[in-house]
């Protein structure tokens, strides 16, 4: 009995990194402009250009959400480690932006929602 615990318990351990997906973390839009005042973050804007041009929130890069793969992200985001923060129109676009940057390996990538509530100044 001990033995065939011991044996589930390995299987267990060796699965568990089986399917595991790369993540990112949704917040809200008063932590996303709390870390945007406080700690040096990537602003990105997943919208389409003409979007972007009606109003977007200070210092934000456009990077559109269909546009995203390894060599667009990497030319707004060099670095993989970089904190990222990620809004769309409504946050539909930008949770897909953020699982796409996850996926290429983003590790600080935040996902908050839509300009559509945002609060805050808008240029």
């Amino acid at each position: 009995m001990k033995r065939l615990l011991s044996l589930f318990l390995f299987l267990l351990l060796l699965c568990t990194g089986c399917g595991s997906k790369a993540t990112y973390t949704q917040i809200d839009q008063d932590t996303a402009k709390e870390m945007m005042d406080t700690q040096s973050v990537i602003i990105l804007d997943v919208r389409e250009k003409y979007e972007f041009d009606s109003g977007h929130i200070p210092n934000a890069l456009l990077l559109p959400v269909d546009t995203i793969d390894k060599d667009t992200a990497a030319a707004v985001i060099p670095a993989l480690d970089s904190t990222v923060l990620v809004y769309c129109r409504s946050g539909n676009r930008s949770k897909t932006a953020s699982e796409a940057l996850a996926d290429l390996g983003y590790t600080a990538v935040y996902e908050f929602g839509g300009i559509n509530t945002w609060p805050y100044e808008v240029e």
